[in-house]
């Protein structure tokens, strides 16, 4: 009979020792299918850059990002009590100290804030969040491997020269009308 309580008692603690701390991952993967939420994945191929046209800085840039989650919540009358509340559950969840803000702008009933994960030059993870209490808010996930500040600077030169594939932003598009 001991084997079985050191079996119960090893599955015990396995599942007590899950993090069962809010994350924005599970966030993005329980709200995804709600009808109040757009989620979109975007993957560096929509930047569509020519890649004999870059520098060796903007390469590097180029693949330290793996992926941008887009989570946005269009406000509407129906549903203002439950745009107060998901507002508050991002919050809280950048409060989490491995969440590291870099800059925030307006106010925390209105406006956004750019944090990372990570140390300062290896980031994991850039997180924007940004909301309006007329509008709605959207929270944006740039997934990456070893970026720093200078990589994300060369990526918005690399951006601004790319001729982005609009069509895998249309459902974001159809949010913003």
């Amino acid at each position: 009979m001991k084997p079985i309580y050191g079996i119960a008692l090893f599955f015990s603690l396995f599942l007590f020792s899950c993090n069962q701390e809010p994350t924005l991952q599970k966030y993005f993967v329980e709200n995804t299918e709600n009808k109040n939420f757009l989620a979109l994945d975007i993957s560096p191929g929509i930047l569509n850059v020519d890649q004999t046209k870059l520098s060796s800085e903007q390469k590097t840039a180029l693949q330290s990002f793996d992926k941008m989650n887009v989570l946005a919540f269009k406000l509407n009358d129906k549903n203002k009590a439950q745009f107060e509340v998901e507002r508050a559950k991002i919050s809280l969840i950048l409060k989490d100290k491995k969440y590291q803000q870099l800059m925030k702008f307006g106010s925390g009933k209105e406006g956004a804030s750019v944090s990372y994960v990570g140390s300062d030059e290896h980031i994991e993870e850039f997180v924007f969040f940004a909301n309006k209490k007329e509008t709605g808010f959207a929270v944006i996930r740039i997934l990456g491997k070893d970026m720093n500040p200078t990589n994300i600077m060369t990526m918005m030169q690399v951006i601004q020269k790319s001729n982005i594939d609009l069509e895998q932003l249309k459902p974001l598009q159809q949010l913003m009308k």
